[in-house]
């Protein structure tokens, strides 16, 4: 009974999600979503919602912003034939190529698009938080573009395991700001930056680099990464003859991974799989895998699943990639996974780093150790699965990572 109740609730949350029934007029994803923030927060927030209401499918914004993608982004990005790999894995597998996007990560078409919205609304600065760097590089990228100031907030042990990125930052003329409070990696740095935020709501844009945070954030990210997914679906169908059996992203916050899956939702013989970070294994503190190992509760804004105590309390995590280690993840992939259209597993730490390694050798492509954990999934997949056709979004490249790498994959041979 329970298990056919379970599958009842899944099949009605999918249906409405297929439908584009979701978020709701209350930011909810089915029962996750919503608005968890102090009052003095809620104005901004209120107005946000108001302009993108205005001005997101406004013909003259959705051609300001296409402009942008196309001659400034350099968009539409490839789809790539991994023909090395396909032989090694025995699949036919396919890369989204978001690494080469400008500034090297899908993390642009999120960073132009708020960007524009912010100059639409009046701001006169902007606000980032960054992990892997790869957010704010595009957002300092955006808004150098633009013309509007910048700060970063960095978590301070990131800064220095993504040193190349934050050099690059402020090249393009942002203020980084380390954060030496919390656990010093991205959720301490949303923490500060939302901090920032609240002091000046009016005149600053806080812009928001995943799916995660309170309504309408998730919503808003989801709809400017959907053209991943919506590229590489009719990419597909050109180049490979048609729809592929399973795409795989990386999940941390989950924006690569649900600008991806989003437009393949409906095609119900597709399979999507996202890859977490397993770290160095399945205790608290040791990895970055939320929607694995963890249970339902509210981080930062938003209700989704976090990895917590049983007090509640929020856990360090662990990953060798910066951009992965966050302790929650948006709410609409916890309505995906709630809703069973999304396969949820993780790779450790050592198997996204050979993955890297292999992908490195093999086609000449260097990963960034974020985008390693899908390719690590996708082989797991294609040896169980031989002769099948596979996605993977490459959602960024590993320059940044050269630190780390020095330490892992390099040490010894340098």
């Amino acid at each position: 009974m329970t298990t056919a109740m379970a599958a009842g609730e899944a099949a009605t949350l999918l249906k409405h999600e297929v439908a584009g029934d979701f978020p709701d007029a209350r930011g909810r994803y089915g029962p996750f979503g919503g608005r968890y923030v102090p009052e003095t927060v809620v104005p901004a927030l209120e107005r946000l919602e108001a302009g993108i209401g205005r001005w997101l499918k406004d013909p003259e914004f959705a051609a300001e912003l296409n402009d942008q993608l196309s001659t400034w982004v350099g968009r539409p990005t490839p789809l790539s034939y991994a023909a090395a790999l396909s032989r090694r894995w025995g699949a036919r597998v396919f890369l989204k190529r978001e690494d080469l996007a400008h500034t090297g990560a899908h993390k642009i078409n999120n960073a132009i698009g708020q960007a524009l919205l912010a100059k639409r609304l009046g701001a006169k600065r902007i606000v980032a938080e960054t992990g892997a760097g790869q957010h704010g590089v595009a957002c300092a990228a955006a808004s150098a573009r633009l013309g509007l100031p910048c700060t970063v907030y960095m978590g301070a042990i990131d800064c220095e395991r993504q040193a190349p990125n934050v050099g690059r930052m402020k090249l393009l003329g942002t203020t980084v700001v380390p954060v030496t409070g919390g656990d010093q990696t991205l959720r301490a740095a949303i923490d500060e930056a939302m901090r920032d935020w609240v002091s000046d709501p009016t005149d600053t844009y806080y812009l928001l680099g995943s799916v995660v945070g309170p309504h309408p954030y998730p919503y808003l990210v989801r709809e400017l990464q959907s053209v991943i997914g919506r590229e590489a679906r009719a990419q597909m169908i050109r180049q490979a003859g048609g729809m592929p059996d399973a795409v795989f992203a990386c999940v941390g916050g989950g924006s690569n991974s649900i600008g991806m899956f989003y437009p393949f939702v409906a095609d119900s013989g597709v399979r999507l799989v996202g890859v977490e970070a397993g770290g160095r294994g399945p205790a608290l503190g040791d990895n970055a895998a939320t929607l694995s190992l963890g249970s339902p509760g509210v981080l930062q804004g938003s209700f989704s699943i976090l990895l917590q105590d049983a007090d509640g309390q929020i856990q360090e995590t662990h990953s060798v990639s910066a951009g992965l280690d966050y302790p929650g993840v948006g709410p609409e992939h916890a309505l995906l996974q709630r809703a069973q259209r999304v396969d949820y597993e993780y790779a450790m730490d050592d198997e996204a780093l050979a993955a890297l390694a292999e992908c490195c050798e093999a086609e000449g492509i260097l990963l960034a150790i974020e985008t390693a954990h899908a390719f690590s999934g996708a082989r797991r997949w294609a040896k169980a699965h031989p002769g099948s056709t596979i996605l993977i979004c490459v959602s960024g490249r590993g320059d940044k990572d050269m630190p780390t790498l020095q330490k892992t994959l390099l040490k010894g041979k340098l």
